[in-house]
């Protein structure tokens, strides 16, 4: 009966970090030169991870959603959503995000450079929010959404519009390059 309760217990402690979630919140300066608020929730048992930036008008809210493959951004100031896939190989698995942001943390500006992503807004609107999944769906209804595809080398040659830029604490820089027409 002990030998049941102690691997019980074992199990309960080697499990709980992968089904925890995460809270990480940190003031930062963003890239004006004012100050911005994130806070990013991390939900292991549904791999969904959500970031959120308070930064007045230039406030956005994304929703990394592993089990879907995509991730989602709400830019408030372009009233609008846009979708991308989710690059596994770049973002951060969520078993390890919080470590990940902790370590940047840590080193700052002296660490590695952030990763960057870079993505072309398609022109043309989304309008079945259901096939990227509840969460996606639940950040986007109601407002105009657009599908983005990953530019794998940037070339602006191509591109002469401006980019929206998301930095994700330090550890994610993404570039939203195109134009939304609803606004």
């Amino acid at each position: 009966m002990k030998l049941i309760i102690l691997s019980v217990a074992l199990l309960g402690v080697f499990l709980a970090p992968a089904l925890a979630n995460n809270d990480i919140n940190v003031e930062n300066e963003d890239n004006r030169g004012g100050n911005s608020h994130q806070s990013v929730s991390i939900d292991n048992q549904k791999q969904v991870v959500n970031v959120d930036n308070n930064n007045g008008w230039h406030s956005w809210n994304s929703i990394w959603d592993y089990a879907s493959g995509y991730t989602a951004i709400r830019i408030f100031s372009k009233k609008s959503c846009i979708i991308a896939p989710l690059n596994k190989q770049i973002i951060p698995d969520v078993t390890v995000l919080p470590q990940a942001i902790k370590e940047k943390q840590k080193t700052g500006a002296q660490g590695p450079p952030s990763k960057q992503l870079t993505y072309t807004i398609s022109h043309n609107k989304i309008t079945d929010l259901s096939t990227y999944g509840k969460n996606i769906e639940n950040l986007c209804r109601g407002i105009p959404t657009y599908l983005a595809h990953e530019v794998k080398a940037p070339s602006f040659v191509f591109y002469s519009g401006s980019c929206f830029r998301a930095n994700v604490l330090w550890i994610l820089g993404i570039s939203l390059c195109g134009q939304t027409y609803d606004y």
